[in-house]
């Protein structure tokens, strides 16, 4: 089993022309809310990677706000733990999402912040305990505490972006992240590859955008590059990199056999998120995420070499 703990907001999204810049107004128009937040994303994907059971720990406001975010999480399959905050509204965020595909984002925690240590349900039977940083920093430390103490591998997607404790860094057993927040984390500007030397977590994934991905576990490296989509809304799609890949290692295997695989159907299933408005609207299902890897090749090694090269690797100490 897999325990999500995290955040669950409503997202007000508008579509515009262009991303506003700072004192600009933009006209915007197809504007529909989503279910969304990043925890409640993430949980969301590793049900539908139909892996194994899925729970969520997440706070949500005595509002109506809350109800479409119970009926996605339900409707997929998530066993919720909810914490229920009357004095706080549900967690919102405001998407503005442009015409190439890009977005900006602006949240409103809300309930989210009011997820303590002491609302950790007990732990045994999961294998995985899933984080983000959209919930106190505070809480995130004291699950993976108690993840590390029952046996639980942690996997933290350090997002949004910022300096974590080393306290926390050193209860990860998987840290996933984007390039912005890799140097946030690394607290250094360099390639990818000065940056994760620089990381004392076991394994380190990174998202690479259009690219593809990188992993390092221990002094081994894998490279997948990104499947062809053409892009429609990228909101979620990191998130469901994340779920689907934490399901994926759940199987059994070992990090070092389930890595590369995991790799490959979580790129998948986020690339078909971005071909989709909205959060936990495009996520897509198991059977969706195996046709498209049964209709695309795997990474050629020029594909991996051109990675490797953009991460900033030497070529002949990568595998």
């Amino acid at each position: 089993m897999i325990l999500v703990a995290g955040s669950a907001n409503l997202d007000f999204s508008v579509r515009a022309s262009h991303i506003p810049a700072p004192g600009e107004t933009v006209m915007g128009r197809d504007f529909k809310t989503f279910p969304g937040g990043k925890g409640a994303n993430q949980a969301v994907a590793c049900a539908r990677a139909d892996a194994a059971a899925t729970h969520m720990l997440l706070a949500l406001g005595d509002d109506a706000y809350a109800l479409p975010l119970e009926a996605s999480l339900s409707g997929a399959g998530v066993q919720m733990h909810i914490v229920r905050v009357k004095e706080q509204a549900t967690g919102t965020a405001f998407i503005c999402v442009s015409d190439d595909a890009e977005n900006a984002i602006t949240v409103a925690p809300g309930a989210n912040l009011s997820l303590a240590a002491a609302h950790l349900p007990p732990l045994a039977g999961f294998t995985h305990l899933l984080l983000q940083l959209e919930i106190p920093v505070e809480s995130v430390t004291a699950y993976a505490q108690a993840a590390r103490a029952a046996g639980v591998k942690v996997v933290l997607n350090a997002a949004p972006a910022q300096r974590l404790p080393t306290e926390l860094l050193a209860l990860i057993d998987v840290l996933v992240v984007n390039e912005g927040e890799l140097a946030v984390v690394a607290d250094f500007s360099g390639s990818v590859a000065q940056c994760l030397a620089r990381i004392a977590v076991p394994c380190v994934v990174v998202t690479l955008g259009h690219r593809g991905c990188c992993a390092r576990l221990g002094g081994e490296f894998s490279f997948q590059s990104a499947f062809d989509i053409t892009p429609i809304d990228t909101t979620g799609a990191g998130d469901t990199f994340c779920g689907v890949l934490v399901a994926a290692l759940s199987q059994g295997d070992s990090l070092q056999q389930a890595l590369p695989q995991a790799l490959r159907q979580a790129s998948a299933a986020g690339a078909l998120a971005c071909t989709r408005p909205g959060a936990q609207s495009s996520i897509p299902s198991q059977a969706e995420v195996s046709a498209l890897l049964a209709t695309q090749a795997v990474s050629t090694e020029a594909q991996n070499a051109a990675l490797r090269q953009y991460c900033g690797f030497d070529l002949a100490q990568s595998v």
